[in-house]
C-alpha cells in the first residue's frame, strides 16, 4: 500500500513538473503569450511604484489601507519570483546563472521580495524616525528601473531560447557567434530548418543569419536547396545559388525529382572540391533527411537505405539534450529512400519503365475499433501529380463496393472504374468518424508508392509502413496487426 502511494505521488509530481514546463514554454517562448507576459510584468512594476507612492502619501493615516498595499506589493514580488523560477526550470540552474545580468535579476527579485515580506509581517508604525520612504522607496525605485531595463533588453536572448525550444534536440551550430538550427551531416552537406524572416524568425533560423553564416564559412562555394512547396524567399540573399524542389510537408518527392536532385548535386560538387550544399525544408528533418539520404547513397557513402537513414538521424539528433529521434520518420519517405537505393544499385540510376496498373481493391486488416469498425465511415482518394484522379465514399458505396467480414476482422473496398495509375501514386484515407484522430495531411492515414516497384500485382503495408499510423498516439485506434493490402490488375 505504501509503495503504491509512493508511486502515485511520484507520478503526480512528474505530471505537475511536465505541466509547469509546458506552461513555461507557452508563456515565455511563443511570441504572442510572451509579449502578453512581458507587458503584464511591466504593468505590474508601474502598479507597484504607484502603490508605494500612495502608501507614502496617505496610507499612514489608514492602517487597513497600508496593510492591503503591502499585501499587493508582496503578491507582485512573488510574481517576479515565479518568473525567475520558470526560466531556471527551462534553461537549467548552471546555464541560467552563467549570465551576470541573470544573477543581478535574481538578486533584485530576491531583495524586493524580502523587503515586501518584512513590511507585510512587521509593524513599523511606531518608528517615526525611520520613515518607510527612507528604507525602501529609493532602493525599490532603483530596483524597479533596473528591472524595466532588464525586461526590455531580453528580446535577443529570448528569441534564441525560442528557437532552441522549437528545434527541440536537433543538433545546432553554436560556434563563432552563431546559434542556428543547422547541422553538418558531412563536411560538405548541411541540413537546416527554413531560413525565415518576419515573425517566423522568432522561432526558426533568421535568413540574414543563415546568409551571414554561409558567406562567412563557405563564401562563393555554397548552393541552397529549398524543398518547401509551401513557401520560398528571394534567392538574391544567397547570391541566386538556390534550387527549389516543390515537396509537400510530410510527403515525398517523385522518383524523377530524386534523380534530378542527385544529378544537380553531383554537378555542383564536381565543380570545386570546396563546394558545399545546404538543404532545408521547414524543420530540416523529413524532406531534408530524405534528400540528404539519397545523396549519401548516390555518393556511395552508404549502400543501403537503412544505413543512410540511421546515419542522418544520428547526425541530426543532439543526444546530449534528449534521446528523441530527429531523423526521417515518415514511412513513405523511408520507402522512397529504399526505392532510390534499388534504383542506384539495381537499375544504374535509369528510371524504370512505366508500369501502368489498375487498382482493383484495397483490403484493410484489423478493422475492428477503427471508426465504425466496418469501413463504412471511410473515404478513399487516389492522387497522381497532385491531382485527385479517383475517389470513393464507402458510406454510400459511391465508386466502390464494401465487403465486410466481422468474423475475420477485415473489410474489402472494391473499386469501380478506377483509372489507370502509373509512377508515383498517393492513397489517402479520410474518415467521417470523430473517433479516428487526424494526423499529417489532415486525414486518418495515407501512403505513397511507385508502380514500378509493385510485385505480383500486390502491395502489402503493415501499420508501421503507413503514414500517420507510425505515430504512437494513433495506436489506440489502429492495432498492431492493422494493415493495408492493394490488389492490382495489369493494363
Amino acid at each position: 500500500m505504501f509503495s503504491l502511494e509512493k508511486r502515485r505521488l511520484r507520478g503526480d509530481m512528474i505530471a505537475m513538473f511536465k505541466y509547469i514546463k509546458g506552461l513555461t514554454v507557452f508563456l515565455l517562448f511563443f511570441p504572442i503569450p510572451f509579449a502578453c507576459f512581458r507587458l503584464f510584468g511591466i504593468v505590474l512594476i508601474f502598479v507597484d511604484i504607484s502603490l508605494v507612492i500612495l502608501s507614502l502619501m496617505i496610507a499612514h493615516k489608514y492602517h487597513s489601507l497600508d496593510v492591503m498595499i503591502g499585501n499587493i506589493s508582496l503578491a507582485i514580488a512573488f510574481f517576479f519570483l515565479f518568473d525567475v523560477l520558470l526560466r531556471v526550470s527551462i534553461e537549467g540552474f548552471e546555464k541560467y546563472f552563467e549570465s551576470k545580468l541573470n544573477i543581478l535579476d535574481a538578486i533584485i527579485v530576491g531583495v524586493t521580495l524580502l523587503i515586501d515580506f518584512v513590511y507585510a509581517v512587521s509593524d513599523f508604525s511606531g518608528i517615526s524616525l525611520i520613515p518607510r520612504a527612507v528604507i525602501i522607496f529609493r532602493i525599490l525605485r532603483v530596483i524597479i528601473l533596473i528591472r524595466i531595463f532588464r525586461l526590455a533588453s531580453e528580446k535577443e536572448r529570448l528569441e534564441k531560447l525560442t528557437r532552441r525550444i522549437v528545434s527541440e534536440n536537433k543538433r545546432r551550430y553554436t560556434k563563432d557567434g552563431f546559434d542556428l538550427d543547422l547541422t553538418y551531416v558531412t563536411a560538405r552537406v548541411i541540413a537546416m530548418s527554413f531560413p525565415s524572416s518576419g515573425k517566423q524568425s522568432w522561432y526558426r533560423n533568421p535568413i540574414k543569419e543563415v546568409a551571414r553564416f554561409l558567406d562567412t564559412k563557405h563564401e562563393g562555394h555554397y548552393k541552397v536547396y529549398n524543398l518547401c512547396s509551401e513557401q520560398g524567399y528571394d534567392p538574391k540573399i544567397f547570391h541566386y545559388r538556390v534550387e527549389r524542389i516543390f515537396i509537400d510537408d510530410h510527403n515525398v518527392p517523385t522518383l524523377e525529382e530524386m534523380v534530378q536532385f542527385t544529378h544537380s548535386v553531383m554537378e555542383w560538387m564536381l565543380q570545386d572540391e570546396n563546394n558545399v550544399i545546404a538543404i532545408h525544408c521547414k524543420g530540416g528533418k523529413g524532406r531534408t533527411g530524405t534528400m540528404i539520404c539519397i545523396w549519401l547513397i548516390e555518393n556511395s557513402l552508404f549502400e543501403s537505405a537503412k544505413e543512410s537513414l540511421q546515419y542522418f538521424g544520428k547526425r541530426r539528433t543532439d543526444e546530449s539534450t534528449s534521446s528523441k529521434f530527429q531523423g526521417v520518420e515518415t514511412p513513405s519517405q523511408n520507402r522512397y529512400v529504399e526505392y532510390y537505393a534499388t534504383l542506384k544499385w539495381k537499375y544504374n540510376l535509369q528510371l524504370p519503365k512505366a508500369k501502368p496498373l489498375e487498382i482493383k481493391s484495397i483490403k484493410l486488416y484489423a478493422i475492428h475499433g477503427v471508426g465504425k469498425g466496418n469501413g463504412s465511415d471511410l473515404r478513399v482518394k487516389i492522387i497522381m501529380e497532385k491531382q485527385v484522379v479517383f475517389h470513393c465514399v464507402c458510406a454510400t458505396q459511391e465508386n466502390c463496393q464494401l465487403f465486410f467480414d466481422g468474423e475475420n476482422d477485415w473489410v474489402v473496398i472494391a473499386f469501380e472504374c478506377c483509372p489507370v495509375v502509373s509512377k508515383d501514386v498517393k492513397v489517402r484515407f479520410e474518415s467521417s468518424s470523430s473517433a479516428i484522430p487526424k494526423g499529417y495531411d489532415d486525414c486518418a492515414f495515407f501512403f505513397w508508392f511507385h508502380t514500378a516497384f509493385v510485385e505480383d500485382n500486390r502491395l502489402y503495408l503493415s501499420r508501421n509502413e503507413i503514414d500517420n499510423l507510425h505515430k504512437p498516439r494513433m495506436w489506440k485506434t489502429f492495432r498492431e496487426d492493422f494493415a493495408v493490402e492493394l490488389h492490382f490488375g495489369e493494363c
